[in-house]
């Protein structure tokens, strides 16, 4: 494995090489249009510490930059237990030192990317809708993919290559834009007109080309990655039918994917803006149809030689996805069987459910749980004290912080508020700021902080509340 690792390391410096000489060439022209006499340097040089400036925010944040254009929010192991317990398993079977950092992304299609400077600060994110729609093998899957990227060193290539080419992107964009709105207003200059509109035409030619040839130079590299990726993921969960199965799900679902940052697209476990055939020559990654086919063609076994016959097989050749000394050092490794964990209407249900729940508690929503099953989500900053169920039409009051639970009475101090819990699960309630705060099943303290006016207020344990009742 480590000879495939190696040779995608030294195409990645090729090929950084020549998409940061096509940025400078671009810089260079178009600092040329704009001043023909003394621009063309200046114009490099400041694409070149645009590129870095990216460059920088991007490694600096940990891959924090990218999340931020996916709209990703950080959880802890108490938002969702069953996912943080597969990024561990994975994390363990894949011998990575550190278990990267979980990120939900709240879109209903299922999908899923990792990023981030070094392995020590990857960081994986997922959709709402792949937490919904996929079983725990299936998740597994995914996350197994995703940590491959992180054990084989891709993250920090994929992280540079992004940022590569959405300077480029921008660039040419921003430059093809300033001459539709600024036509006609470029400085005088002494140079022959002909010359000029020659070097504007080559520009503009540039501008158009430059995003095209940067993706097609990142595509030279990242569909092999995938390979590989897809191998450590069947090597890690010894499960390939898991991943097949997720692939399936995505690919069809990840046309639906709205509103996603173009940049971003080529990191994800399928691209959104290809879908399940992909392989066209502007794709990103290989035909996911190819890719179900390899892991299932897997039926021999779930380690690297199994995955490479099954390569072979499938694309009808002789090319080598593994390294021939990883070949030669391990042999095929035993499939193991499904989990227990089904498919049935009830846990999809209540699957739904609890990405629902966690998706109120990141948009600081107050979920008011009704005995009729229905989750009342209510804004925090809505000023009702009262709230209808939907469904059946019962009252359920505004849980406040006061004194037991109610409203903060007249004599009460507001330096000392008291909140009176009446589940084990998921509570949330309003402190006297008007702030929400959300206590999970595993919060024991005595006291929490509210984090707008800073007071502490004193929890008291749970009530029982007698089976039943409203």
């Amino acid at each position: 494995m480590w000879e495939a690792i190696l040779r995608n390391r030294r195409r990645s410096r090729l090929l950084i090489g020549i998409m940061g000489a096509v940025l400078v060439v671009l810089g260079f022209m178009i600092g040329a249009v704009a001043d023909p006499q003394a621009g063309g340097p200046v114009g490099a040089v400041i694409a070149l510490l645009y590129w870095l400036l990216l460059l920088v925010i991007a490694l600096a944040g940990g891959g924090q930059a990218l999340l931020l254009g996916a709209r990703a929010r950080p959880i802890g192991k108490e938002d969702a237990p069953r996912l943080w317990n597969v990024v561990e398993e994975m994390t363990i079977a894949s011998g990575l030192g550190k278990m990267p950092q979980v990120f939900v992304i709240e879109e209903d299609s299922p999908n899923a990317f990792a990023a981030g400077p070094t392995p020590e600060k990857a960081v994986i994110a997922v959709t709402s809708g792949l937490l919904k729609r996929l079983s725990r093998d299936e998740l597994q899957g995914v996350i197994a993919h995703e940590i491959g990227h992180v054990k084989n060193l891709d993250v920090r290539f994929m992280t540079i290559a992004v940022v590569m080419l959405a300077s480029i992107t921008i660039i040419s964009d921003l430059f093809l834009r300033s001459l539709w709105f600024g036509a006609g207003r470029r400085r005088p200059s002494k140079i022959d007109p002909r010359a000029q509109a020659a070097i504007l035409a080559v520009t503009v030619v540039l501008a158009f080309l430059a995003p095209l040839l940067a993706r097609l130079l990142y595509m030279a590299c990242s569909r092999q990655r995938e390979y590989l990726a897809d191998a450590s993921a069947a090597r890690f969960t010894r499960y390939p039918e898991g991943l097949a199965s997720a692939l399936e799900k995505i690919a069809l679902a990840a046309p639906s994917m709205k509103g996603v940052n173009r940049a971003l697209a080529p990191l994800y476990i399928v691209n959104p803006l290809q879908g399940l055939e992909g392989g066209a020559m502007l794709s990103t990654h290989p035909p996911t149809e190819e890719r179900i086919k390899i892991l299932r063609a897997m039926a021999g076994g779930a380690g690297w030689v199994d995955y490479d016959k099954a390569f072979r097989r499938v694309r009808g050749g002789n090319e080598s996805c593994i390294g021939k000394r990883t070949l030669s050092a391990e042999g095929s490794v035993p499939i193991r069987e499904a989990t227990a964990e089904g498919q049935t209407k009830r846990e999809m249900v209540e699957r739904i459910r609890e990405v629902d729940a966690l998706l109120g508690r990141l948009a600081d929503l107050i979920l008011i749980p009704c005995a009729c099953g229905v989750q009342i989500r209510v804004p925090h900053n809505l000023e009702r004290d009262t709230f209808q169920c939907p469904r059946c039409g019962r009252e359920h009051p505004m849980p406040r912080a006061g004194s037991a639970g109610t409203a903060q009475s007249a004599g009460e101090s507001p330096r000392k508020l008291r909140y009176e819990r009446t589940t084990s699960g998921w509570e949330a309630f309003k402190c006297g700021c008007g702030k929400a705060i959300q206590l999970s099943p595993a919060f024991h303290a005595r006291t929490v902080q509210c984090h707008g006016c800073h007071r502490e207020i004193e929890i008291v344990g749970r009530k029982e509340v007698p089976a039943g009742a409203p």
